[in-house]
C-alpha cells in the first residue's frame, strides 16, 4: 500500500519537477517541503534575503543557487538523522528568482516575471510597440557575455529558429532606432528622442520637449541633418514662428534631425 501510495505521489509531483527540474532557486522563491510519512515536517518555506530557509527538523540550509532535485538531496541528507530513509518531495509554489529584465531606450524598462519557460519571442511579442527599437542592434546578455545578437530575423522575419529559451537574470537589450527618431536638445525643458512620424513638425518636437527653457535664445534654434555624408544646418526663427504665426518656421522634420536650442547669454 505504501509503494502505492508512493508511486502515486510521484505521478502527482511530475508536472513540477518536470517543470522546475532545470530551475535555480532564488531569494523570495516559496516552496513547499513534502516529507512522506511524516506530516509533522510538511512546510511551506520562503527562501529568506540571505538564500537560506528554515523548516522543522533541520537548521538553516542555503537553498538559493540550487536546482531543486539539488535541493531535494541535501533535505534528505539532513533529515536522514531524524528519519530513516526519508522521502522528500520540494515544489516550487512561487517564484521570484525567474525574472528577464527588459533595457534599453526603445523600449519601456520592465522587468518580466517568468511563471514558466519563456522564450525571447514570448516577451519581445508581450513589451508594447517595437518601432521605435534597433532590433540588428539588440541582444540577449547572459553571466557576462551575449547569447543572441540581432532579433530583426526573429521577430520581423518569422525566422522562428533563432528564438531561445531565456533564463533567470537575462538582460534583454533594446537600443533606441536612432534613424527613427528626431532629437531635441539644448535649451529646453525636457531633452529627449522623440519617435518620428510624418508631418512631424518643429514645433510639435519642441512642445513634447517641454518647450524652451528660461535661458533659451529662441532665435538661435538650429535643425542638423544628415544628407548622406553631408551635414546641413537649417535655421529657425521659432521667435516668429510661436509670436507672430510665421507657419514658414515651421519646418517639417525628418528621421535623425537633431533640434538644438541655444542658450541665451544675456
Amino acid at each position: 500500500m505504501k509503494k502505492l501510495l508512493l508511486v502515486l505521489l510521484i505521478v502527482l509531483c511530475m508536472p513540477v519537477l518536470a517543470q522546475a527540474k532545470d530551475y535555480v532557486v532564488g531569494e523570495g522563491d516559496n516552496l513547499f517541503v513534502h516529507v512522506w510519512g511524516e506530516d509533522e515536517l510538511k512546510t511551506a518555506v520562503i527562501v529568506r534575503p540571505d538564500g537560506k530557509m528554515s523548516m522543522p527538523g533541520i537548521d538553516d540550509i542555503v537553498a538559493a543557487g540550487k536546482t531543486v532535485p539539488e535541493l531535494k538531496k541535501e533535505v534528505s541528507e539532513k533529515l536522514s538523522s531524524l528519519v530513516k530513509d526519508p522521502i522528500v518531495s520540494i515544489s516550487l509554489l512561487r517564484s521570484v528568482n525567474s525574472r528577464v529584465f527588459v533595457v534599453g531606450g526603445g523600449v519601456q524598462p520592465q522587468v518580466y516575471d517568468m511563471p514558466q519557460r519563456t522564450t525571447l519571442l514570448q516577451v519581445l511579442a508581450s513589451v508594447g510597440s517595437l518601432d521605435a527599437a534597433d532590433l540588428n542592434k539588440s541582444y540577449v546578455y547572459r553571466k557576462g557575455k551575449k547569447v543572441m545578437s540581432d532579433f530583426s530575423g526573429l521577430f520581423s522575419k518569422g525566422e522562428f529558429e533563432k528564438d531561445i529559451q531565456l533564463e533567470p537574470g537575462d538582460m534583454i537589450f533594446l537600443p533606441v532606432k536612432y534613424d527613427r527618431n528626431v532629437f531635441v536638445i539644448g535649451a529646453v525643458n525636457q531633452p529627449k528622442a522623440i519617435f518620428f512620424q510624418e508631418g512631424l513638425t518643429v514645433l510639435d518636437a519642441l512642445l513634447q520637449a517641454g518647450n524652451f527653457s528660461k535661458y533659451a535664445d529662441e532665435d538661435e534654434v538650429l535643425i542638423i541633418r544628415k544628407d548622406g555624408d553631408k551635414k546641413i544646418t537649417i535655421p529657425v526663427k521659432t521667435k516668429d514662428l510661436i509670436k507672430k504665426g510665421d507657419q514658414s518656421q515651421n519646418i517639417l522634420l525628418q528621421a535623425g534631425d537633431y533640434i538644438v536650442a541655444s542658450e541665451s547669454f544675456f
